[in-house]
C-alpha cells in the first residue's frame, strides 16, 4: 500500500474528558498530546461535528522532513475513542497507517515506552474501540504505567492519579514520549523504536 506523501498524520492522545480525570494514569495520552500542542504553538479547539478537540500544525525542521499533523483528544470517554478518531481520519483523509494512538499500557513498567505498528489491543478499551472503527494497522506509542499493586482492580488503578513518587518523574517521561512521537512522524517507526523502545 502506498501512502500519499502529502497526507497528514493524525496523532490521538487517549484519555477521558473532564478535570476529575486530568491526572489519572489513563489520561497520559492527553498529557502527551497537550505537550505536543504546546511545542507547535497550538491550542486545542472543538473539532466541528467530531466529538474531539484538535490542533493542526507542523512537526519537524523546514524542508522535506516537515510533517503536517492533526493532534486530537477524543472527548467521548476512553471506551468510545474510535468514533471521534475515525471521524477526524475521514475528514482529514488520513490513511490508517498515519494514525498514531498515544496510550497507557499496564504490561510495561512505569515510564517505559514501546512503539509499534498494528497488533492487538491488550485489553485496552480505547484501542479496542479504534480497531473496531478502522482496523488495527495504526501506530501505537505505549506509555508504561505498570500493574496495579496487590489486589487492586485494573479499572481502579488506571482511574487513579499518578502517585506522588511517580509524579516526580512524570514530566520527564511525558517529554520523552512527545519526543518519540515526533521521531516516529519525522524519521519513521524503525528509527523511533531504535531510539525510544526500552
Amino acid at each position: 500500500m502506498t501512502t500519499d506523501a502529502s497526507a497528514p498524520w493524525l496523532i490521538a492522545g487517549l484519555g477521558n474528558p473532564g478535570p476529575e480525570y486530568a491526572m489519572n494514569r489513563h489520561n497520559v495520552g492527553f498529557m502527551v498530546a497537550d505537550l505536543l500542542a504546546e511545542r507547535i504553538g497550538g491550542r486545542f479547539k472543538r473539532a466541528g461535528k467530531a466529538q474531539a478537540q484538535v490542533v493542526e500544525g507542523r512537526i519537524g525542521p523546514p524542508g522535506p522532513a516537515n510533517r503536517r499533523v492533526i493532534l486530537a483528544k477524543p472527548m467521548s470517554y476512553m471506551n468510545l475513542s474510535g468514533g471521534p478518531v475515525n471521524a477526524l481520519r475521514e475528514f482529514y483523509k488520513v490513511p490508517v497507517e498515519r494514525v498514531v494512538a498515544i496510550h497507557d499500557e499496564l504490561d510495561i513498567d512505569y515510564g517505559t515506552l514501546r512503539l509499534k505498528l498494528g497488533g492487538g489491543d491488550n485489553g485496552h478499551n480505547g484501542l479496542k474501540s479504534m480497531t473496531k472503527a478502522f482496523g488495527r494497522e495504526y501506530h501505537r506509542v505505549r506509555f508504561g504505567i505498570g500493574r496495579p499493586p496487590g489486589r487492586m482492580q485494573v479499572a481502579d488503578f488506571v482511574l487513579k492519579d499518578f502517585s506522588s513518587a511517580e509524579r516526580k518523574e512524570l514530566d520527564y517521561f511525558v517529554d520523552r514520549a512527545a519526543d518519540a512521537v515526533e521521531c516516529l512522524v519525522i524519521e519513521g517507526l524503525e528509527r523511533a523504536q531504535g531510539t525510544y523502545n526500552s
